[in-house]
């Protein structure tokens, strides 16, 4: 049986945007798992060890990245919305 029958019509699941945005979703977690590459107390940031202020920029850049993640979800999920749309006018409103 060929994997792609009965599946005619639709979207494949995996695509470039849900790629990256998987990929803005695992890169916090990779970076804070991955303690050896910011276990040190040098450079310092006013004062501030390494240690920490590399824990608390990513913060931002966490939900930074969540934003755009949802961002391109969103976005293919209006267009995947628009295209059942406009293949429901094109069959006269069957589906």
């Amino acid at each position: 049986m060929s994997e792609t029958s009965g599946t005619q019509g639709r979207r494949p699941v995996v695509t470039p945007s849900r790629v990256v945005a998987a990929l803005c979703l695992i890169a916090p977690f990779v970076a804070m798992l991955w303690v050896g590459s910011y276990a040190k107390i040098e450079p310092t940031l006013i004062g501030i060890p390494f240690f920490y202020w590399y824990q608390m920029l990513w913060v931002p850049v966490s939900a930074l990245l969540t934003t755009v993640a949802y961002i391109l979800v969103r976005r293919e999920k209006r267009a995947l919305s628009a295209a059942e749309r406009a293949g429901a006018a094109d069959n006269g409103g069957a589906a």
